[in-house]
């Protein structure tokens, strides 16, 4: 199954809800800018995934490759405001 950008969209949401289970903590922008670096996760991984041709090998993949954008823009998203705090 080909996921378009509306597709990617809900799957971020899943994957920010993953990405924040994994790295609990107390992120700068709250629950509302994490659920936004899940959705830009999920379409980070999803153009990535489907560029490395893994956009059609189904859905508990495309998760965990939403799941995988999200963790590390979450991550480096961390990091910058850290810095500058």
């Amino acid at each position: 199954m080909e996921y378009g950008v509306l597709g990617w969209i809900v799957v971020g949401l899943i994957a920010g809800a993953l990405a924040k289970w994994i790295m609990p903590g107390k992120d700068p922008g709250g629950i509302f800018v994490t659920i936004l670096i899940g959705i830009a996760g999920g379409l980070v991984g999803g153009f990535i995934g489907s560029r490395l041709g893994l956009g059609g090998s189904g859905n508990f993949i495309n998760i965990l490759v939403a799941t995988a954008g999200a963790i590390l823009l979450l991550w480096i998203y961390r990091m910058v405001k850290s810095r500058s705090a």
